[in-house]
């Protein structure tokens, strides 16, 4: 398969400026400067082998769509955020967090992916903010990237989500089993990678649970799929 000019979001960082990083409430208005006392941070190198993976796991599904978009016009951005995050911008854009790359196993993350890939093809598109300082964006494409030595930098900031509603949220799970049969997988990686962010970040964790409808709801509901 030739996965073409599939392409990651990257920012370059143009002064060494400090960011805020941290998980705000969906109902909480962003503040575009740094709190005081927040904790900073500067961005750090992302890896073309991490490059390599979201294109590993994100082209399946972006083909499994009932509107799959032109490769080209796939972007992916990566967040400096240790939080467990994800996002869908619409369009075709995405957005992950390096909390999410970082603890997350490939079946956890595709999990993740498929559940943004469906808002996308559901035409559901979320208010996306990414909150940094000293930030300019790039694009660089994986296709020249992965077999490269270079590290990639991703953005230096955090991201809110805000946006989707209860029914959204359970129109989205399904749909990404959907999409994930139709790649070969089961409903189980979507009924794990909820499991595991449940544990991971607890039922009030934000970040990515931070939606209407409770996890173990939502879990629950999977499994009654036929």
């Amino acid at each position: 398969m030739r996965w073409g000019r599939f392409a990651v979001f990257v920012v370059v960082v143009a002064a060494s400026g400090a960011c805020t990083i941290g998980t705000e409430p969906p109902q909480r208005e962003p503040s575009p400067t740094p709190r005081a006392g927040a904790p900073s941070t500067t961005a750090r190198p992302l890896s073309p082998d991490q490059a390599a993976r979201l294109q590993r796991l994100m082209v399946p599904l972006v083909q499994a769509m009932d509107h799959p978009k032109p490769l080209n016009q796939v972007k992916i951005g990566v967040i400096d955020d240790p939080t467990i995050n994800a996002a869908n911008a619409g369009g075709g854009e995405f957005y992950v967090t390096r909390g999410l790359l970082e603890r997350a196993n490939d079946d956890q993350l595709l999990g993740v992916l498929a559940h943004e890939v469906a808002h996308d093809d559901l035409g559901h598109v979320a208010k996306v903010q990414v909150l940094g300082a000293g930030v300019g964006l790039g694009i660089i494409l994986l296709d020249q990237i992965v077999p490269g030595s270079r590290a990639l930098t991703p953005v230096a900031g955090e991201l809110i989500v805000r946006g989707y509603s209860r029914r959204e949220e359970y129109e989205a799970d399904r749909h990404g089993v959907e999409l994930l049969r139709r790649t070969g997988r089961s409903r189980d990686v979507m009924v794990n990678a909820l499991t595991w962010l449940l544990q991971t970040t607890g039922p009030s964790g934000g970040g990515f649970l931070a939606t209407h409808p409770a996890t173990d709801d939502r879990i629950q509901a999977l499994r009654q799929l036929k």
